[in-house]
């Protein structure tokens, strides 16, 4: 039993990387501008497709296809911010939502018809092998071990990016109060597309990383794992980066014990159950404060 939980513990970190650096992506946008940007996951599907184009036109490798495929969803993070949600970012919050799911829709059916709806094969970048331990009960794949890694990478230059940098300054300031920011110097907008171009970055990464790990693609493929990111977010604080990495972790080991100890058909209402719980005990996630609002 014991060897059976270690497995599953390795295969729950794995998935709740890429559900983390998603997450990511929704927290940051969300701490900007308050605004669920449903269109993330399909960002996310958008750098797989990435990855597709320069491993199968171009024959480029894990790291390039990785480089790329960050560039590629940055560049239209900044394009998707600029055309439809910088217009309305002063409207109703029910205005911004509807556009989010206006521009995932036009996203996933603007790929079907371009790619069509059938599954992409990707050529396997990562290596299949792995190691055997307690006696070759437990596999520790190096596909396990990448994903995870660049994953840590990832948010390590993240939490620098913040935290150290000009821009990571201007993004905490814009946070806290756009207007104050604004009034001290920052450029708002310049702010904004710089955390656009860093969120989708990441979701693109995730993309590759998913891509690369499974080696199928679809343009549907971001509708669950987009969703799943965004639960993750609100478990652990929406708009606390902290919280998205705490919650990317927390969904993927939850469901991945409860697909091996129950059944994966129930690992789907897990999640949205967890949300539901979330929201109604803590609705500011599990990182997050409690925080009065003057009427």
């Amino acid at each position: 039993m014991l060897q059976v939980f270690i497995q599953q513990l390795i295969n729950g970190i794995s998935v709740g990387s890429i559900y983390a650096l998603i997450a990511l992506g929704y927290t940051m946008i969300y701490g900007i501008i308050n605004l669920i940007n449903f269109a993330h996951g399909d960002v996310f599907m958008m750098g797989a497709f990435a990855a597709f184009v320069v491993t199968t036109t171009f024959h480029m490798g894990f790291i390039p296809a990785l480089l790329i495929g960050m560039a590629f969803c940055a560049i239209l993070g900044v394009v998707i911010e600029k055309v439809a949600y910088k217009p309305i970012r002063n409207s109703t919050r029910i205005a911004a939502l509807i556009t989010a799911i206006a521009v995932s829709l036009f996203l996933e059916y603007g790929m079907v018809y371009i790619a069509s709806p059938e599954k992409k094969v990707i050529p396997s970048l990562l290596p299949e092998k792995g190691i055997t331990l307690f006696g070759g009960k437990v596999l520790l794949n190096y596909k396990d071990i990448i994903v995870v890694a660049v994953t840590i990478l990832l948010m390590i230059a993240l939490q620098y990016v913040v935290h150290r940098t000009r821009v990571g300054k201007a993004m905490r300031a814009v946070s806290q109060d756009s207007d104050a920011a604004q009034l001290m110097g920052v450029d708002v907008n310049r702010t904004i597309s710089y955390t656009f171009a860093i969120g989708s970055a990441l979701a693109g990464a995730a993309g590759v990383l998913i891509g690369a790990y499974y080696n199928t693609i679809d343009p549907l493929m971001g509708l669950m794992p987009g969703l799943k990111a965004f639960i993750a977010a609100v478990i652990g604080g929406i708009g606390i980066i902290p919280g998205a990495m705490f919650g990317g972790f927390f969904l993927g080991l939850t469901e991945t014990f409860v697909s091996a100890y129950g059944s994966s058909m129930y690992k789907d209402a897990v999640a949205f159950g967890l949300l539901i719980v979330i929201l109604i005990i803590k609705p500011r996630g599990l990182l997050g404060k409690n925080v009065r609002e003057k009427v």
